[in-house]
């Protein structure tokens, strides 16, 4: 069972998502904030597997309660916004969460996302990410860390972590390669075990980083 906390100033917005996510049979709603503050404290006392956090919000946002729980390993984290370029998601994952979704977002695509979060695979649409990750790195001057922290990686882990940050599924990446998905999800294992990464965001923001993929290119 997936254990999920729901964190929303609005609370049509809560009962909307709980509604959602508790007529799965996988997953439950474990608990609810309306506030980061109220977040943070739910998470230390409930531990969940996912939470999913609306980053705009009075008191402490989203953005410094993503922070917090990812930092004291509580659980992983969904963010969720109005806007796909939103400043504060982009925020958000800069602060550790696993990806984000609009708030529009289908409820089947939404549960797909928090078994997928759960799961530690990708969560955001390709083009979304794509274009958030072009903007960290203009934000960013175009300054890269060293390269010769990928050399850990044989050649097939850094094929595999370049299609990852082109947007590939682990599917697309299968057909791509000629692989099976199984081994594809084996070899993303490896990347994020051998760079010492939490999840599948953090590998794709790794290969922009560091030169292995180009914004635009």
């Amino acid at each position: 069972m997936v254990r999920v906390v729901l964190v929303d100033d609005q609370e049509l917005m809560r009962v909307g998502l709980r509604m959602v996510l508790d007529a799965q049979d996988d997953l439950e709603v474990v608990g609810e904030a309306e506030d980061g503050a109220g977040a943070v404290e739910t998470a230390r006392d409930q531990r969940p597997d996912v939470m999913l956090m609306d980053v705009r919000m009075p008191g402490m946002d989203g953005v410094r309660a993503t922070e917090l729980i990812v930092g004291e390993r509580l659980a992983k984290v969904l963010v969720m916004t109005t806007f796909d370029l939103d400043d504060y998601a982009l925020s958000a994952l800069r602060a550790g969460a696993s990806g984000f979704l609009l708030k529009d977002t289908p409820p089947d695509d939404l549960v797909s996302a928090v078994r997928s979060v759960h799961e530690g695979d990708a969560v955001v649409s390709p083009s979304v990410t794509k274009r958030l990750l072009d903007r960290f790195l203009r934000e960013s001057g175009g300054e890269l860390r060293d390269a010769s922290v990928l050399d850990v990686l044989t050649d097939r882990e850094r094929e595999v972590l370049v299609n990852m940050a082109r947007g590939l599924s682990n599917g697309e990446i299968a057909e791509r390669m000629y692989l099976s998905e199984a081994t594809i999800k084996t070899h993303i294992g490896r990347i994020l075990s051998k760079l010492e990464l939490r999840d599948r965001v953090q590998a794709v923001v790794l290969a922009y980083e560091t030169g292995l993929v180009r914004p635009g290119r």
